[in-house]
């Protein structure tokens, strides 16, 4: 599938900021096999004094901005051509859920891929015991990592509502669990919380998901939004796998990654540091669109 990809991201300020420095990890990512960006270009306004591209620890791009002072408003624009393959496949090679852990301990590598990093409790993502709890019952018929993944994932989606009104960023998984609602933020945090009580290094991933109007009605221009998922390690054979809690599916060509980390933390569009007196609002809009050829 080839794509053409525009994102935008504005915030308004109630009195003009200070300067500010500003972290973007908004582009999506070169994956072999899997993803390939053909362009990418990102536009600042204002233009900001300094700007420096960078791959962090997990290989995600990053472009660093020096912002001056006296904004009222600050909007970052994306746009990007994607090929995106199809990683569908009916065969499940990944390890038997009780020898999952003695092949994690043959995996001496530690760089970025290292299922390693992604095993351990991270800053969003802490020991909830009701998940834990959640993640048992719902896996007990598991035989397979990969069986383990899809259970869970479509235990989280019956038990869990979408609700964009429900959480904040920073809303807790042990809150938003509780509440059987939330975003894709949400159920991804949960899934992963999840998948590591049972022994399975699983990751976030951000990105955008393409969406289809409903039949008989328009696209409507920048109506879709990013979107979050899990990527979950399976063993030698198998490698990682990509579920979506939010679709209750494994992730198809719809999706296309931006970056990976341990939790949202590590993916976050937009972070750094910016002088605020007042309040602001943000807001973002995706478009996300099928090219022919």
């Amino acid at each position: 599938m080839r794509y053409r990809l525009r994102l935008t991201i504005r915030h308004d300020f109630r009195r003009p900021i200070g300067a500010g420095r500003q972290l973007l990890r908004i582009c999506p990512r070169d994956i072999p096999g899997l993803q390939q960006v053909l362009r990418c270009h990102v536009a600042a306004d204002p233009e900001p004094l300094e700007e420096a591209w960078f791959r962090d620890f997990f290989g995600n791009e990053v472009i660093e901005l020096v912002l001056p002072a006296g904004l009222s408003s600050l909007r970052f624009d994306m746009t990007a051509q994607i090929l995106r393959h199809s990683t569908s496949s009916s065969l499940d090679l990944s390890a038997p859920l009780p020898r999952l852990g003695e092949e994690l301990a043959e995996i001496t590598d530690l760089g970025p891929d290292s299922p390693h990093h992604f095993l351990a409790a991270s800053p969003h993502i802490p020991a909830v015991p009701e998940i834990t709890a959640f993640a048992a019952r719902s896996s007990r018929d598991a035989g397979t990592a990969c069986a383990a993944v899809e259970q869970l994932g479509h235990a989280l989606h019956r038990i869990m509502r979408f609700d964009p009104e429900a959480t904040e960023v920073d809303t807790p998984i042990a809150t938003a669990f509780a509440g059987r609602h939330g975003v894709c933020q949400d159920f991804s945090q949960i899934m992963i919380a999840a998948l590591r009580s049972l022994g399975i290094p699983a990751a976030y991933v951000s990105g955008f998901l393409r969406t289809l109007p409903p039949p008989g009605r328009p696209r409507l221009e920048g109506a879709d939004a990013m979107h979050a998922w899990v990527r979950a390690w399976t063993g030698i054979e198998a490698g990682w796998v990509e579920f979506d809690p939010t679709n209750a599916c494994f992730v198809s060509a719809d999706h296309v990654t931006i970056g990976y980390g341990r939790d949202y933390s590590d993916t976050a569009p937009v972070t750094g540091m910016m002088r605020l007196v007042g309040s602001q609002t943000g807001t973002h809009s995706v478009d996300l669109v099928e090219e022919a050829g």
